[in-house]
Parts: structure tokens; sequence; C-alpha cells
């Protein structure tokens, strides 16, 4: 695999804790709680502990596939590279595509509440001005901006920090719901049922949000090649990530069932969180759970901008896209021009939200929408999985179960809820998400013709590459430089 210059990313970078905290900073518990959950409550009402609990158990497929799938082939591409190599270059094509466009309209609608929470931390009445939000969220995203160009150590110490002080946080506060005495509807077991559900539409609306709430975490796959040992340890940080924040989405979501009425839930918006500290502390709880979630929103947009652009560094190194996007820095090993480009993009489309009217109507709508691209990438990599392992799904029990009914069981469950929320959704919604993704067919068809390598893949089968990987062999110790010591270890 080879750049523009002749320069990789710099291998065995991070280990096994570093990347475990990078799956759950990339689902960003604390401020997916504080964007999302108003908008859950609204498509679902009290069924988003339901929602988020039948989108785990296929989430978790997917998961599964997502670390099949790197154990053989580590590509910074992820998707991008496995479903191409399985299925068709053009899905894969636009299954990166898709991640590409949802997590460019996430630095808008991360960016957003970011510089909106800075302010209420000022002053609560400037958090209502969208110009200001955005140009001081457009700051926190030239400032995550550099932190990535300054490669993954930098990285992952800034994200040690972040996600660090905001879980303590976050867990503070569960055991303070626990002790509090006062509710405002009475905890309900059918919550986690179907009953609260309005038909097969409303349910694939809230399991799209819930989407939503789990993206991020295959951060660790578009890490891989900066990994030590990525074949076993994205795929592990990954499962450890997804379980860490279920637990908190759960429990939040109890909680804010529990202590905020309905009434106080829609009015709050993206500051329910704010709402709910104040409910269990009044006075310091709203500003704590504040910090937690500014923390978890500039983290995230640090997991996000990665992945953008080791997305769209693989894309350049195999010229699907312009070949100086593969271009990787000589002192940082990262990939600059890719980051450049991201950061022009983002900075053109925080003045359109600046002056697209209210805060609360962008993040509803960018949630959707990022949620149906992400239905579209995940559903084709748990296919992908499966096509890749065909020739082993039914040597073992485990195989079969592990392999391919639970990966196919989180494919058809995403792409059923892209295809059953597409009349439930409003017509922005529809336009970032469809219209975004069908941009992509245009570079497609460009980079195609021009005999990209990439069109023409060596078909990927995992019998074979682990067969040639001999992952079970022994394997000879290798002393570590010392400029190849890591943040942290297990």
């Amino acid at each position: 695999m080879r750049t523009t210059t002749g320069r990789g990313l710099q291998p065995n970078v991070l280990g096994t804790f570093d990347t475990i905290v990078m799956a759950v900073a990339g689902s960003a518990p604390a401020y997916s709680l504080a964007a999302t959950t108003a908008v859950l409550f609204g498509a679902v009402g009290l069924a988003g502990p339901a929602a988020l609990l039948y989108c785990a158990i296929p989430m978790l497929g997917i998961v599964l596939a997502y670390s099949r799938l790197g154990r053989i082939d580590v590509n910074a591409g992820a998707g991008y590279s496995w479903v191409g190599r399985t299925l068709h270059p053009f899905l894969g094509f636009l299954s990166g595509w898709a991640l590409v466009v949802s997590a460019t309209v996430f630095m808008v609608a991360g960016s957003l509440p970011a510089g909106a929470m800075t302010l209420s931390l000022i002053d609560p009445d400037l958090a209502d001005d969208t110009p200001l939000a955005a140009a001081v969220g457009a700051g926190w995203f030239l400032m995550m901006l550099l932190v990535v160009l300054g490669g993954a150590r930098l990285t992952v110490r800034a994200q040690l920090l972040m996600s660090g002080v905001e879980m303590l946080i976050l867990v503070v506060f569960v055991g303070a719901v626990v002790l509090h005495r006062g509710h405002a509807t009475a905890f309900d077991w059918s919550w986690f049922g179907f009953e609260h559900f309005d038909g097969p539409a409303g349910f694939a609306s809230g399991a799209l949000i819930a989407a939503f709430y789990y993206w991020g975490w295959d951060v660790t796959s578009n890490l891989s090649e900066e990994t030590r040992d990525s074949r076993r340890t994205a795929g592990l940080a990954a499962l450890v990530g997804v379980g860490v924040v279920f637990l908190l989405f759960e429990a939040f979501t109890v909680s804010v069932n529990v202590l905020l009425s309905a009434g106080r839930i829609e009015s709050a918006g993206a500051n329910v969180l704010a709402v709910l500290g104040q409910e269990i502390w009044p006075g310091v709880g709203g500003k704590l759970l504040i910090m937690a979630v500014l923390l978890s929103t500039v983290a995230t947009l640090e997991t996000t901008l990665i992945q953008v652009t080791r997305s769209l560094f693989a894309m350049g190194r195999d010229r699907t896209m312009p070949a100086a996007l593969g271009t990787v820095h000589r002192r940082w090993n990262t990939p600059w021009v890719a980051i450049a480009a991201v950061g022009v993009a983002a900075l053109v489309m925080f003045g359109a939200a600046a002056a697209a009217g209210s805060m609360a109507s962008i993040l509803r709508d960018a949630v959707s929408a990022i949620g149906l691209q992400i239905a579209f990438y995940y559903g084709l990599a748990g296919i992908a999985a499966v096509v890749a392992y065909k020739g082993m799904l039914l040597t073992s029990v485990r195989n079969f179960l592990v392999g391919g009914a639970w990966p196919l069981l989180g494919s058809a469950f995403m792409l059923w809820a892209f295809v059953e929320s597409l009349g439930e959704l409003s017509t922005t919604s529809l336009t970032i998400g469809l219209g975004g993704l069908l941009a992509g067919v245009v570079p497609m068809l460009v980079y195609w013709r021009k005999g990209s390598a990439y069109y023409r893949p060596a078909r990927l089968d995992a019998a074979r590459a682990l067969a040639a990987a001999d992952p079970f062999g022994p394997t000879r110790p290798r002393a570590r430089r010392a400029d190849e010591s890591l943040a942290t270890d297990f």
C-alpha cells in the first residue's frame, strides 16, 4: 500500500487501552445523550430505552463483522476496502463515501452544541444565538483539527484527558440518580417493550436515531494501521466500547424518563442533560453535565476527524479520489492534505449553518440524515463479513453464529431501518442523507474510468487470508524502539 509520497501512516502508535478509549470517545456518550435524547423522545416517547436496547443487539452483530473483517484486512479505509473486495467496488466506494459525508455533516452537528455550551457557561442567554454558537464551535473544530494533524500520539493523549473527566462526571451522576428521591414519572418495565412504538415505521425511526447514539466506535478500524496488534485490538476495543456506552445510554435515558416530564424534555432540546443535572443537583449539577457534554463533543469531533481523514487517505492512496489525499506529512505521519480538505469543507458548512435557522432544527435534520448513511454502510459491512467468511461458517456452531447469523442479523436490521424510515424523515433530512450519498456516484465513475486498481480488487477470502497470515502460529518477540513507546497499554 503506497501513498503519493511513498510514506504510510505510523504503525504501532496505539495500544489496547488507547484504542478502547478511542472507541468510547467515538460514540461520545455525553454528547449523544444531550444532542439526541429529545429527538429520540419526540420519535418514540417513553420507548427510548427499548430503542437503544433493540438497536444494540444488531449493532453488536456489526461490531463482530468489523472485528472479523479487520483480522483479514488491516486497512485505514475499513468498510471502504472490505465491501469493495467482497461485494463490489462500487458498493465499497459508496460505503466509504457514506462515512465521509456523514462525518463531515457531523462536524457541524457536533460543533454547534459545543459552541452553544461554551456560551452557556458564560451567559445562558447567548446559547441561543446560532451564528455566535457556530463561530465558537468552529473555534473548537479548528483546535481539534490541529490536534489530529499533530499525530496519533497527541490525539490519544488529548483523548485520555477529555474522556477521562467526562466518564468520571457521568458515573458520579448515575450514582446520584440512584439516590435521588423525586420523580416525574414512575419507572415502568414497559419502556423496554414494544407497546410504546407507533408501528413498524415508528420503531424504524427510533432505531435510526439509536444507531446515531452508537455510531463512532468503528474509529478503531480506521486507526488499524496505526495500532499495535490491530488484528485483535481493533475488534476487542470496539466491543468493549459499545458495551460501556450502552450501559451509560440506558442509565441516562431511563433517568430522563423518570425525572423529567414530557414537556420539559421537549422544551429542553439539546440542553436536556443540563436540565437533568439541575433536577439532581440544583445550582451545580447542570453546569457539571454541560462540562461533560462539552468535553464529549470536543472529544468526538477529534475521533470523527480521524475517521473521515483516514477514509479519504485510503481513497487517495487507491486513486479513487485525488491522489493528493493519500499524502502523509513527513514529520507528523498524518494525512495532512485530507485533514486540510475536511477543514475547508466543514468551515463552509459552518457558514451555511449560521444562516440556516434554529439549532434544534439543524440537529434534528442532521441526526436523521447521518443515521441513514450509518445504516447504509454498517449494513453493507455486515454482509461483507458473511461473504468473506462463507467458506468457514459451517465449520463450527460458533463460526456460524458469531461469523454468520449475528452479522447478517445486524445487516438486515440496519438496511430495514434505512428503507422503513424513508417515509418518516423530513425533506431536509432526505436531501442531506440520500443526496449526499448519491453525490458519491460522480467521483466513483470518474475514477473508475481513469482505471484505478481499486476497481479490479483481489477478492477477500477469510480462509485463504488466515492461512497465509497464520495468526495462531508462534511469533518472535520484537525489540521496541524508544520512539515506539505507547501512552498507555494493557
